[in-house]
């Protein structure tokens, strides 16, 4: 949701509350209804629409999230992108690096592994055949970073 969510805006120049407005969760909900097998309660059913629109909060807060931080987000990204202007990324592969930077930043709850592997997946998912190699890379290069500043941090 989030990535639909971040390449609608930055395709159709329309604003977040826009496109908060207008996806339509019913869809979703029908979408994945679809890729079930079998009949299934209306239980199911209702825990499943209760699990889209919780999906579409978390969605809409790393989607603002990202947003809010988007200019520290994307020097990091211009900083560990060797060979790269963030311009001339493709629209996936920098929206999955803006959400993912996002949550690795500000998501505490969530382990930075689990976030990489999520990109990486997207990544394939919707990127080109290079795209989940180039976010796996960028990513662990700021993990990497990251790890140094900490113990250096921890060392004073």
């Amino acid at each position: 949701m989030a990535i639909q969510m971040l390449y609608q805006q930055e395709m159709g120049e329309s604003t977040l509350e826009q496109i908060f407005d207008s996806f339509d969760l019913s869809d979703y909900v029908e979408e994945t209804d679809e890729r079930t097998t079998g009949a299934e309660s209306d239980e199911v059913r209702n825990r499943r629409r209760q699990q889209a629109a919780a999906s579409f909060e978390y969605a809409r807060r790393l989607v603002e999230g990202a947003q809010v931080h988007g200019e520290s987000i994307d020097s990091l990204i211009r900083r560990h992108a060797e060979n790269w202007r963030l311009e001339r990324m493709p629209v996936i592969d920098r929206n999955i690096l803006r959400l993912a930077l996002y949550e690795m930043l500000h998501e505490e709850k969530v382990p930075k592994v689990v976030i990489v592997d999520e990109a990486i997946e997207l990544a394939k998912k919707f990127g080109s055949e290079n795209s989940s190699r180039f976010v796996n890379g960028l990513l662990d290069g700021v993990l990497k970073s990251e790890m140094v500043a900490n113990a250096r941090s921890g060392a004073r």
